[in-house]
């Protein structure tokens, strides 16, 4: 929205919205009189941001940290929206520039455009919508009391769930989010939005707005609701999984074709490639110490680097390759990924380990159909399947000896994320599930 549409719309304040390398949210707001000016030439910010990590500390590489330095967050316009649910409020993502006026190195979102350009330029198209489970409750002294306690997608959740669904779907729309479904998942308190089809780069901002928003309608109702990983030691976790198709002149590269599943030639190559590059690409799609608490076998959270059609216990889930509608709805889903995650980080080093899939025409192993967790492991070496790092510190150093994620990020991003990851499993270290997750229930 142009800020006359939006002022029009009775938007009074902007929030300004980016993700950092730790996966937090974070917002600077301007008025609206103020707005066009934030489009044009941006406003303040420190460049250490690019070591932030999830509790407001920042990674101290002596390398890397500095004090000095400053970049200007401009606000996208063709992606702001009147927040309908908050009167008076508008929403815009940002984009990270120099004060020269170019693109910052740092910047995710820049990040992202330029894997889709790369995506462009080899005759691919891509579409993506993001699945988020998130916890809803009070916090009662220091405690997570959900909002119900199941049965899993129960309908007998209802009188506790409705008038809270209900709100949501309302706020949703009226922010211009045209949800898939919205309702009560597996754990207490859980609940789940699947947000629409989009362009990758308009797919990872809805994703964020839609958290904004659901975060907006739990504090009306005197709730809150956490995307961390997990909000309950013990509990089964929140995952934040993308769906990614491939298009090449019109037609769905996951459907239709001769290969495995019915995949096209270069749908098997970029999936391949996705596979060849997930345990680095682990540390973006699992943030957090606390994300490997999640990451376990024969919980459907993808740990093993594996695909398989409709099989939610391989990291790459095809889905939506059966049926009549086939040749629109094909995807792959990613399983691993959690609510901490940046999404802009992982949509482009997904598209970027595909694209080297597709360059380096890779074989795609079998799909596997059983739960990996089931098969021995003489079974797993012959078929080539390989378990996700087990911890934040493994995943960190799969991600800083990538050259593959490197190349598609530049050194300078690249430098800044490995940082981040190492520091947050540093500041980890040491510290028991129940704690973790004390730390981290309300910071996503």
């Amino acid at each position: 929205m142009t800020p006359e549409e939006l002022r029009e719309a009775g938007v009074r304040l902007v929030g300004l919205v980016l993700v950092d390398n730790a996966g937090i949210a974070r917002m600077k707001c301007v008025p609206i009189d103020r707005f066009a000016r934030a489009c044009e030439r941006g406003i303040g910010w420190s460049s250490v941001w690019g070591l932030s990590l999830g509790d407001d500390s920042f990674a101290h590489d002596p390398g890397l940290y500095s004090p000095s330095g400053d970049v200007r967050l401009r606000a996208d316009p063709d992606a702001a929206v009147a927040v309908g649910c908050a009167p008076g409020w508008g929403w815009a993502p940002i984009d990270h520039h120099e004060q020269s006026g170019e693109p910052w190195a740092g910047c995710q979102r820049h990040f992202l455009r330029r894997m889709v350009s790369e995506a462009e330029a080899a005759g691919i198209e891509l579409m993506a919508a993001w699945e988020l489970e998130f916890s809803v409750g009070r916090d009662e002294r220091g405690e997570f009391v959900p909002l119900h306690r199941g049965p899993g997608y129960g309908a007998a959740t209802f009188g506790e769930t409705g008038g809270f669904l209900l709100a949501l779907a309302d706020a949703l729309q009226q922010s211009g989010i045209s949800a898939e479904q919205v309702h009560v998942e597996y754990a207490d308190g859980q609940m789940e939005i699947s947000l629409p089809p989009a362009d990758a780069l308009r797919a990872c901002d809805t994703s964020i707005l839609a958290r904004h928003v659901i975060r907006w309608v739990a504090a009306q109702q005197g709730l809150r609701a956490s995307f961390s990983p997990r909000v309950v030691a013990g509990s089964v976790g929140n995952g934040s999984h993308i769906h990614l198709s491939v298009w090449r002149d019109g037609v769905n590269r996951f459907a239709g074709g001769g290969g495995q599943e019915g995949l096209h030639p270069d749908g098997e190559q970029f999936v391949a490639g996705m596979l060849r590059h997930l345990p680095a690409l682990t540390a973006l799609g699992a943030p957090t110490a606390l994300s490997y608490e999640r990451l376990q076998p024969s919980h459907w959270a993808g740990v093993y680097a594996c695909w398989g059609n409709e099989n939610r216990e391989a990291a790459l889930r095809l889905e939506g390759a059966g049926g009549a509608s086939s040749a629109t709805s094909a995807n792959v889903e990613w399983m691993s990924v959690d609510g901490a995650a940046n999404p802009y980080l992982v949509t482009g080093a997904l598209i970027a380990a595909g694209l080297d899939g597709l360059a380096e025409r890779l074989e795609l192993a079998p799909a596997v159909s059983e739960d990996p967790a089931d098969l021995s492991g003489a079974d797993l070496a012959a078929l080539g399947i390989v378990r996700l790092p087990e911890a934040l510190e493994a995943a960190a150093e799969a991600f800083a000896a990538s050259s593959m994620v490197r190349s598609a990020m530049g050194d300078y991003l690249h430098d800044r994320v490995a940082a981040v990851r190492r520091a947050e499993a540093a500041t980890a270290d040491g510290l028991d599930e129940e704690t973790l997750v004390a730390n981290y229930r309300w910071r996503y």
